[in-house]
Formats: C-alpha cells, sequence, structure tokens
C-alpha cells in the first residue's frame, strides 16, 4: 500500500490528524492531560494575570529556537516589552530552520533570533513568564521563579491549547499549527492586556 491509499484507511486518517493538529500521540496525550488539569481547576494560579503589573512578557519553551521565539517576535509586533528564553539550550542558538521558514505565512521573521538559556534571563519585577507546557510551569517554579508570575500561554489561544507540543523535527504542517496557536494566544493576550491598561504595552 503506497502512502496516498494508506491515508485514505481510516488508520491513515487518524494519523494525518494527529501529526497535522498535535505533531505526535505523545503530543495529543499531553494536551488531554493538561485540558484535564485545567478542568479540574489545579491550574488555576496559571490562568489568571493582574495585568496592571505585568511590565514584560517572557516566553518560555525548552530551546528558544523555535516556540517561545516565535511568541517572542509576534508579541513584540504587537507593541509589547517582552523577552524569552529556553530551559534547556544554549546561549546564541538560531532560530530552528523550519521556525525561520514557518514564520514568514503569520507576516514575522525569525532570522535574527538568538536563544537565550535560562542562566542568563534575569529575572525582574513585573515579568510574566508564558509557558509552553505544565511540565516546564513546574520546572520555573523549581527554579525559583515566584509562582504568581507563571501563567500558561495556551489559556489565551483559540482553540484552547493548555499544552502547545513542542514542533522541533515534526512536519511542516504541524510547525504551521503550532505557530497559529501561538499566534493566537499572544494575540489574545496582549490585546486583554492593552484592554486593561497594562504597563507592558510600549505607549
Amino acid at each position: 500500500m503506497d502512502k496516498f491509499e494508506y491515508r485514505k484507511t481510516l488508520a491513515g486518517r487518524l494519523d494525518s490528524l494527529i501529526d497535522v493538529g498535535f505533531a505526535t500521540f505523545r503530543g495529543f496525550v499531553r494536551l488531554v492531560l493538561g485540558e484535564l488539569e485545567f478542568v479540574s481547576g489545579r491550574l488555576q494560579p496559571f490562568v489568571q494575570i493582574r495585568p496592571k503589573e505585568v511590565r514584560r512578557l517572557v516566553f518560555v519553551c525548552l530551546g528558544n529556537i523555535n516556540r517561545s521565539a516565535f511568541a517572542d517576535v509576534v508579541a513584540t509586533g504587537l507593541g509589547a516589552h517582552t523577552a524569552s528564553f529556553g530551559l534547556s539550550t544554549n546561549t546564541g542558538e538560531p532560530a530552528f530552520e523550519k521556525a525561520i521558514s514557518t514564520a514568514p505565512v503569520y507576516g514575522y521573521d525569525l532570522a535574527a533570533h538568538r536563544a537565550t538559556n535560562f542562566p542568563d534571563y534575569t529575572f525582574q519585577p513585573g515579568d510574566l513568564l508564558l509557558a509552553m507546557e505544565v511540565r516546564h510551569v513546574r520546572e520555573l517554579i523549581r527554579r525559583g521563579i515566584p509562582e504568581d508570575s507563571i501563567a500558561l500561554l495556551g489559556h489565551w489561544a483559540r482553540p484552547h491549547r493548555i499544552h502547545i507540543h513542542d514542533p522541533h523535527r515534526h512536519t511542516d504542517a504541524y510547525f504551521r499549527t503550532c505557530f497559529a496557536i501561538i499566534h493566537s494566544g499572544v494575540a489574545n493576550l496582549v490585546e486583554e492586556l492593552r484592554q486593561a491598561g497594562s504597563p507592558c504595552l510600549k505607549r
């Protein structure tokens, strides 16, 4: 059976749905588990913000070469004070090639982006750290970031995505899905902050 014929089968259709929407079955499972935690109320502290106290949006993922890099450039383009870093990366690394080629689909350029590793980030009063995954939230708390300074970016995305799975080394189709979710989350969050008169928005 060739690839085209396989995708016409039920298994093929499901694989295609997972590939485009969630990257992998693990990504789908993590999303479901994250949404269950959200519905249970356990993530409530990480979906509430105090706009008047937010002075900078700081986007966080693992490598700071895909998700947080794109979120950073979107928020900057929307007029926010921003920063981004990775929990496990090398400072100075460029954005991943697929991130660079996908960003222009949404009108952004990642060619100049350079990663920042966590030890090279300095927490400032008024920073709101926006994580892509629940496990990132827990790691930030473990590393000493105040719990009330952390939120899950995917809460503002439409559709709602508490877990935004890493697109690294996955398909072009999932890269576009991932970046669309991030773009939605950032745009909705920035609009909420703008409406509330947050100081993180440039005057």
